[in-house]
């Protein structure tokens, strides 16, 4: 299914098509027969047709995965045959179609022998013409409805463009309340305008057009997940570049399958595929906040599972909420974030009273594809368990807003350590006299004793404590790029840069405030990751590891390396460069 293709390279092989060079690259696990129909597309003939490779020798090459690599001056000549209609295909469908000639041949043989007619031969070319038929109409249904996927993908394609490309100026006296409170009436909620256009931007989000699943299963092949991609998924190095869209959406099937969710909440299978479906369909293209994100964020919580065994001390409804928060925590994200929306006065910063906007409509739109019945993957719950869920989505999606992140991380951290009180001068006498006689080796064994014990504070069967540690779990994983390798971190650095740039041109344009870690004047990769590293990622990540120990070395360190790796970087930028031979001619002869 392409896993193979995140952790080996793949073989590139030139071809000569009539003097035409092309180039075709596949995988050591790639069959023969997918080769030949890789360079029968490259020749623009049919996948039956007879295929041979030449070396520059003039030699035959072997059509098999393990072919001899060539380069670009020493391409393999193509030669390609196509077959007659009343051939026999010794390849592939044709098989099957030559079993087929010969039972109905031995059926008819055996019938008109009896009396005493021989028809067989010419029977037989006459169904073997109509199934040659058949098979060439067949093949033009399916170059048909390749073009039909393109011309839809391109048609998108214009419409964002077009959407990306209108000035974003709101008439707000052309705003209307969905409902009437005095007279009780419902009102159909009008589009916002710029000038005499619809703004799709800031007309309704969440309208039921948009929650509607747009294709149903099975639009994606069914994939056969190997062991070693089975144990790779598990790991926070896991490398999310490398998957096409419908991969990943049968590797979240395969998480939710794995953890034992689809039992524990009686999931149908297909529901669950068109759940996932539909919240793919409402991730917008944006450069940073879309679908591979929101991959990303739940594989990393898959990986944090099995890294800490939260099962251990967990429920499965407990993991389902977890797991199901991260797939839905950015839904129809526009690309701005919530200072945006409260100081252009969106529609959604209305809706909300400035409280969240985004997290709120990331919410709403879950729960709006969860009333789908044929998307709601807690129907077969009753209303007490699907109330709980309902809770604790909201409470961990809500959570993922930067703009509370002291008020949950001082939460949490209250729930770890003991109260201390800093205005009470008796308490910071008692303190630093503490710390004086914690100098002494002898009492080492009993200070790490009370460093378990406060930690042992924490409490497992506590809600509180376990609804604030969720909350801080996805917030980790939210966040979490950096702790990956550098060659899997550093792209989602420069596509979360454009996102910020954009929104950066876009407030100078309507004359907002501009935040300076969005400036692309002011900022640069290596200033934008070493504050957030120092201050926000590696205090986070240490705090949780007093919990779990194991994410010290798994996930606290690759950030220690990121942050040193990033002011290297800044250091190196900020160098002046040395003066050229020229420079220093000139200042000799001045002198």
């Amino acid at each position: 299914m392409g896993n193979a293709s995140s952790i080996e390279p793949t073989k590139t092989i030139f071809l000569d098509i009539d003097g035409k060079k092309e180039k075709i690259m596949f995988s050591r696990h790639c069959g023969t027969r997918d080769i030949h129909d890789l360079i029968a597309h490259a020749a623009g003939v049919s996948r039956y047709a007879e295929i041979s490779l030449k070396d520059s020798t003039g030699a035959f090459v072997s059509l098999n995965p393990t072919m001899p690599i060539n380069t670009q001056s020493s391409p393999y000549k193509v030669t390609s045959k196509e077959p007659s209609p009343t051939t026999e295909s010794s390849n592939g469908d044709g098989e099957v179609f030559t079993q087929v000639l010969s039972q109905v041949a031995s059926q008819f043989n055996n019938q008109f022998s009896k009396e005493g007619v021989f028809k067989v031969e010419e029977i037989k070319t006459d169904i073997a013409t109509r199934l040659s038929a058949l098979e060439r109409k067949m093949e033009l249904e399916g170059l048909k409805a390749v073009e039909i996927e393109k011309c839809k993908r391109d048609i998108s394609d214009i419409k964002d463009q077009i959407w990306n490309a209108q000035k974003k100026f709101v008439d707000f006296n052309r705003l209307s309340n969905e409902t009437q409170a005095d007279s009780g009436e419902t009102q159909t909620p009008r589009p916002v305008y710029v000038g005499n256009t619809v703004d799709h931007f800031y007309s309704s989000l969440s309208d039921e057009r948009k929650i509607s699943l747009k294709r149903d299963v099975p639009s994606y092949p069914k994939y056969t997940l190997s062991q070693e991609t089975i144990e790779y998924l598990k790991q926070p190095t896991f490398d999310i570049w490398h998957w096409e869209p419908n991969e990943m959406l049968s590797l979240l099937e395969h998480m939710f399958h794995e953890l034992g969710l689809v039992a524990e909440f009686n999931i149908n299978p297909i529901t669950l595929k068109r759940f996932f479906l539909c919240v793919q369909e409402n991730y917008r293209n944006n450069p940073f906040h879309n679908f591979r994100h929101c991959f990303c964020v739940t594989q990393m919580m898959y990986g944090m599972i099995h890294l800490c065994h939260l099962w251990e001390v967990m429920t499965r409804e407990d993991l389902g909420i977890l797991m199901t928060a991260c797939v839905c925590h950015d839904l129809d994200h526009p690309g701005y974030n919530n200072t945006y929306q409260i100081n252009a006065r969106t529609e959604l910063a209305i809706r909300y009273n400035d409280i969240s906007p985004l997290e709120n409509h990331h919410c709403a739109v879950a729960f709006k594809i969860l009333s789908n019945p044929e998307c709601n993957i807690f129907a077969n719950v009753d209303k007490d368990t699907f109330k709980r869920i309902r809770a604790g989505i909201t409470m961990l999606i809500l959570a993922t807003d930067m703009a509370r992140h002291g008020e949950i991380m001082d939460n949490f951290k209250m729930k770890l350590e003991p109260e201390f009180d800093y205005k009470n001068k008796d308490s910071l006498d008692t303190g630093m006299l503490q710390l004086i006689l914690a100098t002494d080796m002898a009492r080492h064994k009993e200070i790490l004793d009370a460093l378990q014990n406060n930690i042992k504070k924490f409490e497992w069967d506590n809600k509180s404590h376990m609804d604030s540690l969720k909350m801080v779990l996805i917030k980790c994983c939210d966040i979490s790029n950096e702790v990956r390798p550098m060659e899997v971190s550093e792209p989602w650095v420069d596509c979360l840069l454009e996102e910020y740039f954009n929104q950066s041109d876009r407030e100078k344009m309507e004359g907002l405030p501009v935040a300076p870690f969005m400036d692309r004047d002011k900022v640069t990769k290596p200033t934008a990751q070493i504050g957030f590293i120092k201050f926000v990622l590696i205090p986070m990540f240490e705090t949780v590891a007093k919990l779990f120990p194991v994410i010290d070395s798994t996930m606290v360190e690759p950030l220690r390396i990121a942050r040193d790796r990033y002011e290297d970087m800044k250091e190196k930028n900020s160098m002046p460069p040395p003066p050229s031979q020229s420079n220093k001619k000139k200042t000799v002869t001045e002198k």
